[in-house]
């Protein structure tokens, strides 16, 4: 799962609030997410189109059915969110801009007023994207341009018909259609400014709770089978790919300033030549593996920085739910509890979360 794009949200308001340098970065971001809500039409009006394939029927029948379930069964919001339809006629909503120092991983920030200070920046056109993310290689950073499906504007623009269902992920798998729809609708719940670990932790954890959820009690044994595959290799890859992680930050810790290039680009070797042993393992039509030959070749800082985000505290989110009686309502009382401690101490409670 991708960062949720929360920036377009705050473009659209610093539109009405401020004119600056940045007017086009945030016009972009305006139009960009206007033009997602003017392309949705209700599922209805999709479901009684004879032109519709019925492939994409059956999807978002079942899309609905998981979003009865997030509200039933994962007190998720019950609002208009993911109850309209969009095909956007490309492959991503946006595309996310991360950038790190070539010596550490840690992200870059961007800071809006409504997001609040975020470690991406979000652009609806991938050249833009890339021509951003060359001009700041050309400063000597590591930089990251990756696609991402969906993303929440955090409730804000249910007043406007809510996020959008999106061709972008509508044909997922079953288990990973449900993984997607939890983890933004759980950015609703709980968003914390100038936390973008916390929140995409808690986003991430929701979504693996819940969807293990739905899949145990209302997927067919053929979607449980395909998602367990689908799954497993997703593990292996991530797995692999927090060893690697843990590993830079030694060579960034410890390593003295003459080696230090020299042993960052022998640790992203090493995990080239592990993912091809991976790769070799999983067998099967090796396009079906070309999303992850992707981000392997273009593995550095800012790729490993990003996937901090996601993963790193999702143990403690998931201890505090069992502690919490594994209740979906005490649970987002407790997290609302920590998000209103500040950063640092929030972080230490999950991580000491035992």
């Amino acid at each position: 799962m991708a960062l949720g794009g929360l920036v377009a949200a705050a473009g659209v308001a610093l539109l009405c609030l401020t004119g600056c340098s940045n007017l086009a970065y945030y016009w972009q971001s305006a139009t960009g997410h206007l033009n997602i809500l003017s392309a949705a039409r209700p599922l209805d009006d999709w479901l009684e189109d004879r032109q519709a394939p019925e492939r994409l029927k059956a999807k978002l029948a079942l899309s609905q059915r998981i979003r009865d379930f997030a509200v039933s069964e994962l007190k998720l919001p019950d609002n208009p969110s993911y109850r309209r339809y969009a095909d956007l006629h490309r492959n991503a909503a946006i595309w996310n801009l991360v950038v790190a120092p070539k010596h550490s991983l840690t992200l870059k920030t961007w800071c809006f007023p409504v997001a609040g200070c975020v470690t991406y920046r979000g652009y609806y056109d991938l050249e833009r994207a890339q021509a951003e993310a060359a001009r700041y290689a050309a400063q000597g950073f590591d930089t990251s341009v990756y696609p991402v499906p969906a993303y929440s504007t955090l409730g804000l623009m249910n007043w406007a018909g809510g996020d959008p269902l999106l061709n972008t992920f509508i044909h997922y798998p079953e288990g990973e259609l449900a993984r997607l729809i939890f983890h933004e609708l759980a950015h609703q719940v709980v968003y914390v400014k100038n936390d973008t670990m916390f929140n995409e932790s808690f986003a991430t954890a929701v979504e693996r709770l819940g969807g293990a959820r739905w899949l145990a009690t209302h997927a067919s044994p053929a979607a449980r089978e395909e998602y367990a595959q689908y799954d497993g290799r997703r593990r292996q890859f991530r797995a692999l790919a927090l060893a690697t992680r843990k590993r830079l930050e030694q060579v960034y810790a410890n390593t003295p300033e003459a080696d230090v290039e020299r042993m960052k680009q022998a640790t992203l070797q090493e995990f080239r030549e592990r993912y091809a042993q991976l790769r070799a393992s999983w067998g099967g039509d090796p396009a079906r593996w070309r999303g992850y030959d992707r981000w392997v070749a273009q593995a550095n800082n800012a790729w490993f920085g990003a996937q901090a985000v996601y993963d790193e505290l999702v143990p403690g989110f998931e201890r505090l739910f069992e502690r919490e009686g594994r209740d979906w309502t005490r649970f987002y009382r407790a997290v609302e509890r920590l998000a209103a401690l500040p950063k640092e101490e929030r972080h230490r409670a999950l991580k000491e979360n035992h």
